[in-house]
C-alpha cells in the first residue's frame, strides 16, 4: 500500500509493490462470519433483507478497499477492519443467510515490508539489499 492511503501523508519510500510470495502462506486467507445483527451493530449500519451488504466505492491502488456505502452512511477500510477485527483492508463479503461472511486476503495494513514476502524472497536466494529495496522504493543503503 501507499502510506498515504493508510495514513495522513505521502512518504516517498513507502509505495505500493507487489509480493506474490505472501499468497503461499497459511495465513494469507482468512474467513470470519457475522450475524447481520452484529455486522450491523459493530459498523453503525443497516443493510437490510437483500443480498447487497455495502457497496465498495473506492480502493486503494494495491487494490485494498478504501471506502464503502452503506445506503448513505460511508466508512472507511480502515475503519471497518478495525470494527470487525479484520486481518486486513484487502477484504470481500458476502451474504449467506442471516449472516455474513468475509474472506481477507493478507495479515496487516500493506505498508512497508511483508514479513512473509521477505522470507520468500530470501528463500529464493535474495539478499537483504534486494530485499529491503524491493518494499521500500528508491532507498539506497550504504
Amino acid at each position: 500500500e501507499n502510506s498515504e492511503d493508510y495514513w495522513p501523508g505521502a512518504i516517498p519510500y513507502l509505495r505500493s509493490v507487489s509480493s506474490p510470495w505472501d499468497k503461499n502462506t497459511e495465513k494469507f486467507i482468512f474467513k470470519k462470519e457475522f450475524s447481520v445483527k452484529e455486522f450491523e451493530a459493530r459498523l453503525g449500519v443497516k443493510i437490510g433483507s437483500g443480498k447487497t451488504i455495502g457497496k465498495i466505492t473506492v480502493r486503494t491502488k494495491g487494490k485494498r478497499v478504501a471506502k464503502v456505502n452503506f445506503n448513505g452512511k460511508i466508512l472507511s477500510g480502515k475503519d471497518i477492519r478495525t470494527k470487525l477485527d479484520l486481518r486486513s483492508t484487502d477484504f470481500a463479503w458476502e451474504r449467506k443467510g442471516n449472516n455474513i461472511v468475509i474472506t481477507t486476503k493478507g495479515f496487516g495494513h500493506g505498508v512497508g515490508m511483508s514479513q512473509y514476502g521477505a522470507n520468500g524472497m530470501a528463500e529464493q536466494g535474495k539478499n537483504y539489499k534486494d530485499i529491503v529495496k524491493h518494499y521500500y522504493t528508491g532507498v539506497q543503503i550504504t
